[in-house]
């Protein structure tokens, strides 16, 4: 079972998704937070696998609690939020939060969401992709001397790609995946996966 947090100061929120996300499959709600302080103390005392964190909430908000529970626990954050605001995507994914997804979404969409977050698959809102590129317009690499083989890896990440799931694609194991990884994080200076797809995205690599 996927141990959840939901963290939201809309109580009716929190309610309607602890009954409506266990029945979409291998979650249980381990505990919620009506801000992001109460959030972080649950993370540093429970063991939690993902955290469905809203962005604006009272006493701390979503971003600044994303960036101390990356730093102080193994919990993976996942934004719901009905803002799309990029200065908050930014700096929230800056700050290691795997995924983001938008509280008008279904249930079920939600809730894969989790389920992808906890299998290391980056989750980005179609909203926000619409956002950093458009479609019509293929990223091309500009600015970093990348191999071949770690622009296809970029590529693939940049499509939410587990590392298990591009090792099979590109008939490479895991572990040389997880070593490219690193390489690119090197020359980029970026800190985490979901920053490589968003700036491959947005035309920064």
């Amino acid at each position: 079972m996927i141990k959840v947090l939901i963290c939201d100061d809309d109580s009716l929120i929190r309610e309607s998704l602890k009954i409506l996300l266990p029945l979409k499959g291998d979650i249980e709600i381990v505990g919620e937070a009506s801000n992001g302080k109460e959030a972080i103390d649950f993370c540093l005392k429970n063991k939690v696998d993902v955290a469905l964190v809203d962005v604006r909430m009272p006493i701390l908000n979503g971003v600044d609690a994303i960036k101390e529970i990356n730093k102080k626990t193994e919990t993976k954050c996942l934004i719901l939020t009905t803002f799309d605001e990029e200065e908050y995507i930014n700096e929230a994914i800056s700050y290691g939060t795997k995924g983001y997804i938008l509280k008008n979404s279904s249930p079920e969409k939600i809730a894969n969401a989790i389920v992808s977050v906890h299998n290391e698959t980056i989750v980005l809102n179609d909203n926000l992709l619409e956002k950093l590129y458009d479609k019509e317009e293929v990223p091309s690499f500009k600015k970093y001397d990348f191999t071949e083989r770690e622009k296809e890896i970029i590529q693939a990440i940049s499509e939410g790609l587990s590392n298990k799931e591009i090792s099979k694609k590109l008939f490479i194991s895991e572990g040389t995946v997880r070593n490219y990884i690193t390489n690119i994080l090197d020359k980029t200076n970026l800190e985490h996966r979901t920053a490589i797809a968003v700036n491959y995205l947005k035309g920064n690599l």
